[in-house]
């Protein structure tokens, strides 16, 4: 399990989050709600490890993430980043490859991660392109990649930034049913930064919104996602659309 203490997070001049406690456990799938500027990206790294928190504690099983090796980190907490911040020049395969670095003993990689990163590229539907260079890929098709890398990885938890960033409509609702099912079927630990609240509603039982000046909501989505939060969140209109699956909220 997961479990923030006390967390404090600020940039200069903003408190983005005040004395935050959750606790995430497997199983569960967290969505993580908010305007641009908020700090979700800067929560998502605090709860993984990449970021020291101003004040709190985050920790794993019961251990505070600094104190784990960075190895055995990574293969308990998996993480998407939003930017990779770099060009990687070979195949989509040798991508998804270094997600087995963590599991890695220092003899190269061997037939077992192999199938492993080519199981992951099938799950994200682009097993028939594993030869082609990454760069070659369109944007949809380099993101599925990257999840894909993460699936290699095989954490227990998974954060996520933005993970449906450069998807179509199809390929967003696969994504989130691939999440889901690690969650509900494998019983991982699920944590992802999403504007959307449609997706939000349908795919997370549980939210994170984090509003001005440090304050967050965190709890049950069926109790956090209603008119009243969201419209106060985003700061603007919004119509609820009720259907037989659940309410959606689009802008007014």
């Amino acid at each position: 399990m997961l479990r923030a203490e006390g967390l404090n997070l600020s940039v200069p001049g903003k408190v983005l989050c005040r004395d935050l406690n959750i606790a995430i456990k497997p199983g569960e799938c967290w969505g993580i709600l908010g305007r641009n500027g908020s700090g979700k990206t800067t929560l998502l790294h605090a709860l993984s490890g990449l970021r020291v928190p101003d004040a709190g504690l985050v920790s794993w099983v019961g251990k505070p993430l600094p104190d784990y090796p960075r190895r055995e980190l990574a293969r308990q907490i998996g993480v998407l980043p939003q930017d990779e911040g770099h060009e990687f020049w070979g195949t989509a395969l040798e991508y998804v490859l270094l997600g087995r670095y963590p599991h890695s003993r220092g003899f190269g990689i061997t037939d077992g991660d192999e199938e492993a990163a080519l199981a992951a590229l099938q799950q994200v539907g682009m097993a028939d392109m594993s030869h082609r260079t990454l760069i070659t890929l369109s944007g949809g098709e380099r993101q599925r990649v990257r999840i894909a890398m993460l699936l290699a990885q095989a954490p227990q938890h998974y954060c996520l930034d933005e993970p449906l960033q450069h998807l179509d409509l199809g390929h967003q609702a696969e994504a989130l049913r691939l999440l889901q099912r690690l969650a509900v079927k494998e019983g991982k630990a699920v944590l992802m930064v999403l504007h959307e609240t449609l997706w939000a509603g349908r795919y997370c039982d549980h939210i994170l919104m984090l509003y001005d000046e440090g304050r967050v909501l965190a709890g049950s989505a069926a109790e956090l996602m209603t008119l009243k939060n969201l419209e106060e969140l985003y700061q603007c209109g919004l119509r609820e659309i009720e259907t037989e699956v659940g309410s959606y909220f689009l802008p007014a």
